[in-house]
């Protein structure tokens, strides 16, 4: 079977949950809930993860991941994240395929709400993750999937030959462009200011490619379609206050994240951006209420940075679970 279309789901884990209080459910699939779930299966908890779409996250999106340590040459970002979701299911870690929609944290077992059903748990780890940021600009709802696109390694193939263009100044945007450069005739990097925020090692390799040209204090103002697809942009060069328009074929956007923390409403403590506060072990301002990886604020989102938080929720997580009585501990 395809591993790339296949998204398993524990049918034991499910009729577990359904008939039982889990010890810890884990909302989310990516690289900080499939490490947490590892350390709480390893540490004899009954850990079960919930995930929409399939594991891994933006992690399973990413074509090379380099700054992971142990691989020097880098590592495919699919490959990594069906390891890491082989590992935990290796130590007793089920895998739900259902979307959580909404939590009660006001109780203990805690509430998790799905579109199929409702799950209770004594503890929960919420590693729910963050989602491309949009442009916000009219017919982009309705040209994602016909020349807008969030991610350049699921989509960029789409592309072989032609012009495209890439939103953005950070390292997503740049390691896009260069992935788009082997592939695209043309890649245009359109950035808002005069420089790159991508560490040097990205810009170094970025200047050595021929068919990659950066527009400077540049931002897309339209999308234009023809025949129901991207047909090119419309650009402002905002020092010069100039519009100039741009055929082409792709337009990969790269604006950063939001957290995907929308089912959460009031039941935990958001900052201004909707992630979710937290103390620097992974605390919320709820006993057994735990955050880790990208929905959490943090100066930091990488896979390294959401590995360690999950390792960390998940050892907090059997202590507070060891406290109350159904536990073994009065």
């Amino acid at each position: 079977m395809d591993q790339l279309n296949y998204i398993p789901e524990s049918e034991a884990a499910k009729m577990a949950a359904e008939a039982n209080t889990l010890g810890v459910a884990i909302i989310g699939a990516g690289p900080a809930g499939m490490t947490a779930a590892l350390y709480a299966a390893r540490a004899g908890l009954d850990a079960v993860m919930f995930e929409r779409i399939g594991f891994g996250g933006q992690l399973a999106q990413t074509e090379m991941v380099e700054n992971y340590p142990g691989f020097p040459e880098g590592v495919n970002g699919f490959e990594l994240a069906y390891a890491m979701k082989q590992q935990a299911e290796v130590f007793g870690a089920g895998y739900i395929g259902e979307e959580v929609i909404g939590v009660d944290f006001s109780r203990t077992p805690k509430v998790i709400k799905t579109s199929f059903g409702s799950y209770e748990a004594n503890a929960v780890i919420i590693a729910s993750g963050a989602r491309a940021r949009k442009l916000g600009l009219p017919l982009e709802a309705d040209l994602q999937g016909r020349g807008v696109s969030y991610c350049a390694t699921c989509d960029g193939n789409f592309f072989k030959d032609k012009v495209v263009a890439v939103v953005g100044g950070g390292n997503t945007a740049v390691a896009d462009a260069i992935y788009l450069s082997r592939i695209c005739k043309k890649v245009y990097l359109i950035h808002r200011r005069d420089t790159l925020r991508a560490t040097a090692i990205y810009n170094d390799r970025l200047s050595e490619l021929p068919n990659v040209d950066i527009l400077w204090n540049a931002e897309v103002r339209q999308l234009i379609a023809e025949d129901g697809k991207l047909a090119g942009i419309r650009v402002e060069r905002t020092h010069e206050h100039e519009m100039i328009s741009i055929p082409l074929s792709g337009l990969f956007i790269a604006v950063g994240n939001e957290p995907n923390s929308e089912f959460l409403k009031d039941s935990v403590s958001l900052d201004a951006s909707g992630y979710v506060q937290t103390d620097e072990f992974g605390k919320t301002d709820l006993p057994g209420v735990y955050a880790a990886g990208d929905v959490r604020t943090k100066s930091l989102r990488q896979v390294a940075t959401a590995i360690g938080d999950g390792a960390i929720v998940a050892e907090d997580a059997a202590e507070y679970l060891a406290t109350l009585p159904l536990h073994g501990i009065d």
